[in-house]
Order: structure tokens, then sequence, then C-alpha cells
């Protein structure tokens, strides 16, 4: 039979050692939280470590679309969204402008659900482009940015939206137009109706 000898008390660890590998571990736990996890799944850096590492980056996509998912999901239960009537007289209202502009170009493409597009028109800084669109098939998601020589600018975005109309003045060159995002379970036709001053049309999908 064999015999296990039973430990000599000046060989158990004190309290005193066992408090301070406790007071290491709650240290090292409270250093990963901050420069590891905050920063990857909250994009909260405050040591800045997270950065340096590309995990705030990370952190800060997927803010925006656990932010983007939500207002999407508010939207259609509190019944924010514009009433079937309201659709209509939208639509009308495009179709009159859309008589009265004289567009020169017509861009046009679907988007199945959670799919994306973008449409850009290259102008120089003083050229103005008219536009309308209308969205069929559901409701989406669009962001009218532009960026180029260094410099960018947010002209309107909207939520749960089935049209769109106005002008673009490029306050700079550089690629002025949309982003959309089929937020919707259908699949949707936007049809973009394009006027005014731009020297060409890049697509991305």
């Amino acid at each position: 039979m064999h015999t296990v000898e039973k430990p000599r008390i000046e060989e158990l660890p004190t309290l005193a050692s066992l408090k301070r590998a406790a007071l290491l571990a709650g240290v090292a736990v409270v250093a990963i939280l901050v420069t590891v996890v905050l920063p990857a799944e909250r994009a909260i850096d405050p040591t800045g470590v997270g950065r340096i590492l590309g995990l705030t980056d990370m952190g800060e996509i997927k803010r925006e679309l656990a932010e983007e998912a939500e207002r999407d999901r508010l939207l259609h239960e509190s019944g924010q969204s514009s009433s079937l009537l309201r659709d209509m007289l939208g639509l009308f209202a495009g179709a009159a402008q859309a008589q009265e502009q004289v567009w020169t170009d017509v861009v046009s493409f679907t988007l199945e659900p959670d799919a994306s597009a973008e449409i850009k028109l290259v102008m120089q800084a003083g050229d103005v482009a008219t536009y309308a669109w209308t969205a069929q098939g559901g409701r989406i998601n669009f962001d009218l940015h532009a960026h180029g020589d260094g410099q960018s600018v947010d002209y309107d975005r909207g939520r749960g939206a089935t049209e769109g109309a106005g002008r673009i003045e490029a306050g700079f060159a550089g690629e002025h137009g949309w982003f959309w995002r089929n937020r919707d379970d259908a699949a949707i036709t936007v049809t973009l109706q394009l006027g005014g001053v731009y020297s060409e049309i890049v697509e991305t999908r």
C-alpha cells in the first residue's frame, strides 16, 4: 500500500502569498479587459493599446453594425415608417419633379437582402449635379457623401427610405454619391436619375 506523505506546514503557501497571487491574477484580468476585450468588443480604448493592435477598429465596426441593426429594428417596430398614403404622395411628387427635370443618365440595380452598392459621380469643385431616385420592393438605407482631395463631407442619410431627390454642389474635386444597403427581407430595385455636371459615374457592388 502506497502512502502519500503529508506535506509539512512550511511547504504550504502562506496566506500572504495566496493574497499576492490573487491580486496579481486580478491585475492581469483587468489589464486584459482594458487592453483587449473592451477595444475589440466595445471600441473603448483608454490606454491606446487597442488602437495600436487594430482591436479598436474591430470594436468600432461591431458597434456600428449593432447600432445600425438596432435602429432598423426600432424603425420597423415603432411604426415611424411613412404610411401608404404618404408613400403614394411621395411617389407622385417624385414623378412630377422627374418630369420637369432633364435627366442625362439613368442607373438601375437590384439589391438582395443585406446587399449594398455605391454609385459615385466624379465632379470638380463648383460642379452641380441633380438627382432623383426611387426604391421599389421595400425600404432602403442610404448615405449621400463625398471624398477627395484630402476632404470629405456628408450630404444626407436616411433609413427605411423609398425615394430621394435634390442637388449636389461639389465643394471640392472627388467622388460624390451614394452608399445604399438593403436591410429589408426582399430584393429592392433602385432607379437613380442623374443630370447636371459630372465627368463619370463610378459603380461599386
